[in-house]
């Protein structure tokens, strides 16, 4: 038996259904047609899956859809400026070539987002620490604090 859920995402009311046992990265992805968010562990390991509900960073692939009835939720998809472009920190991604196959891209940027939200000047070591819940295999690392850093200056 599927539950409806009413919900805001990326600042836009929405509703769908979906069976009590579904995650809230497979409605993303396989109900409402919002792909940003990567499934790489289905575990809460990796991090590719990132959001942010209701101001907190979560692996959207741990929530339960049903439990954002009545919350806020932002997407990868919904953080760029309205009137178009790139928001500072997918730009700073792209001129800090801190992306290869991009897989986890959209998780280390929602990451940055929350971390830059809380705290809008980390330190390189407050970077490292907060980006640790997510993983790339392509980069090392260092061009993604890099990027961070760069939004934060």
């Amino acid at each position: 038996m599927k539950t409806q859920v009413s919900t805001t995402i990326n600042n836009e009311p929405v509703e769908f259904l979906c069976q009590p046992n579904e995650s809230l990265l497979e409605v993303l992805r396989n109900t409402l047609s919002l792909t940003g968010a990567k499934e790489g562990c289905n575990n809460g390991n990796c991090g590719a899956c990132s959001v942010i509900l209701n101001g907190v960073l979560v692996n959207s692939c741990c929530v339960l859809a049903v439990e954002t009835e009545g919350a806020s939720v932002t997407t990868i998809e919904g953080i760029a400026p309205k009137s178009g472009g790139l928001h500072p920190i997918q730009q700073a991604f792209l001129e800090n070539a801190a992306l290869q196959c991009g897989i986890c891209t959209p998780g280390f940027i929602m990451a940055s987002k929350a971390l830059l939200d809380k705290n809008p000047h980390p330190t390189e070591h407050e970077v490292r620490y907060w980006l640790a819940g997510n993983l790339c295999r392509c980069t090392g690392y260092d061009k993604i604090v890099k990027a961070v850093l760069a939004v934060a200056g």
